[in-house]
């Protein structure tokens, strides 16, 4: 989120006139298991109102698995929830979470079956496919790369995911989300992996960005984004 996110509005920036900056709180979380995301989730409250006191225009809940592991269609129940912690602080505003953000980046594009690729472990990965399959959405396959250290998955290089996604089974699908975790990298391969594959390609952090950009009311492109923010599938003759 504290990466790939400013790195897009900053791109945004050479081509868009509007500035942004960025602030952030931190809830705790070492070893990416449901109970320690469950304990993190448990602080997100606690986050939103001290950013609520610098008066945001949006807020983002980065972590996408912590909101799909605590139940299904749980993002609605967490944007509530944050939005009543921002609102009594007295600093309302749009919220977003990196779960929701994906599922609705997913729909914008008319995606129906997906294939996509996680940095979590096997069990924790099921369970972010049923969420994503309870939205009404078929995931075809899904890779996971069962990294359990959080710093390990921030460090992975996201090149990496050019060799992953050889292993990813995508006949026959709309859209790959190359990484549906917006703490593993992904941004400089989206645009590469979308022009081999010759399909829409988008990430957690991407579709978090642009529906950061929607609630602003700002028009939602960003250079390196991918197909959530603007980049055209390349088709070959």
């Amino acid at each position: 989120m504290e990466t790939e996110i400013p790195a897009l509005l900053r791109a945004r920036e050479a081509i868009r006139p509007e500035r942004f900056t960025f602030h952030s709180s931190r809830m705790r979380m070492q070893k990416v298991v449901k109970e320690e995301l469950a304990a993190m989730d448990a602080q997100s409250l606690r986050c939103a109102a001290e950013l609520a006191d610098a008066r945001m225009d949006v807020m983002g809940y980065a972590c996408l698995v912590a909101i799909m592991a605590t139940g299904l269609g749980y993002h609605r129940e967490s944007e509530t929830k944050l939005t009543e912690a921002s609102t009594e602080v007295g600093g309302p505003c749009p919220i977003v979470t990196s779960a929701g953000a994906l599922i609705d980046g997913i729909r914008l594009l008319g995606a129906r079956k997906i294939s996509i690729i996680t940095p979590y472990m096997r069990p924790l990965t099921d369970l972010v496919v049923a969420y994503i399959r309870n939205e009404g959405i078929v995931v075809q396959d899904s890779i996971a790369l069962e990294i359990p250290d959080n710093l390990e998955v921030g460090a992975r290089d996201p090149m990496a995911l050019l060799k992953d996604v050889e292993r990813l089974d995508v006949t026959g699908v709309d859209l790959v989300v190359a990484s549906a975790c917006v703490q593993m990298p992904s941004l400089p391969a989206l645009e590469p992996l979308q022009d081999r594959l010759g399909l829409p390609v988008t990430s957690a952090a991407a579709c978090t960005v642009r529906k950061m950009l929607d609630s602003l009311g700002l028009e939602p492109v960003a250079p390196t984004g991918a197909a959530v923010l603007g980049k055209a599938v390349r088709v070959a003759a």
